[in-house]
């Protein structure tokens, strides 16, 4: 019986996240406009035909970044739901989320985002965004949290995301970084008013 970790759903999964990869690159390197998906399939060593079995456009792998990262988050809400609130839960949670936006390469997706706001302004959907951080702290609060309470939580979450920005790759490692951002989101999630 074959091994269900390296069948034609497995390679697929990767050959996508691999064309995310590389045009992540590429997008961040020349800029989205100037970016083709003749490069991109280039650089990946495919034909072009192959790059449109998983993405037809340049916008659909944007929009694929934020679908898939989105998706990752309501993995992470419902495991959260299936735990009791607990102050190691809200712990746990803040570290699997750093850790999901490690794998949805958060911080090189953020850098792509500044340097092609033109580009981009009519692709990027900010209100899934803002949807997705509301559930977060809705599920590390609690419906009657008070604004004190939401507002750090929102900081702790908030805080991972602009790590790179405020502890810039030249003077930190990413394992500084996200010790620095783990224990700055902990200290303000175990904060009491």
């Amino acid at each position: 019986m074959a091994d269900s970790t390296t069948g034609p759903a497995v390679r697929r999964e990767d050959t996508r996240s691999r064309i995310q990869e590389i045009a992540l690159e590429l997008f961040t390197e020349k800029g989205y406009d100037a970016t083709s998906l003749r490069e991109i399939s280039e650089r990946l060593g495919v034909t072009k035909a192959a790059l449109y079995y998983h993405f037809k456009s340049k916008e659909e792998i944007v929009e694929s970044m934020t679908a898939d990262h989105i998706a990752r988050i309501e993995a992470l809400i419902e495991w959260a739901g299936d735990q009791d609130s607990t102050p190691e839960m809200r712990r746990e949670f803040v570290r699997r989320y750093m850790e999901n936006l490690g794998i949805s390469q958060h911080f090189k997706v953020m850098r792509f985002l500044q340097q092609n706001q033109p580009a981009i302004k009519n692709m990027a959907k900010p209100a899934l965004w803002r949807e997705a951080m509301e559930k977060m702290v809705q599920t590390l609060t609690g419906p009657g949290a008070g604004a004190e309470e939401r507002l750090r939580v929102g900081l702790a979450l908030f805080g991972l995301h602009v790590s790179w920005m405020l502890l810039p790759e030249d003077r930190f490692s990413d394992q500084e970084r996200n010790e620095a951002a783990l224990a700055t989101a902990y200290d303000l999630l175990e904060t009491k008013s």
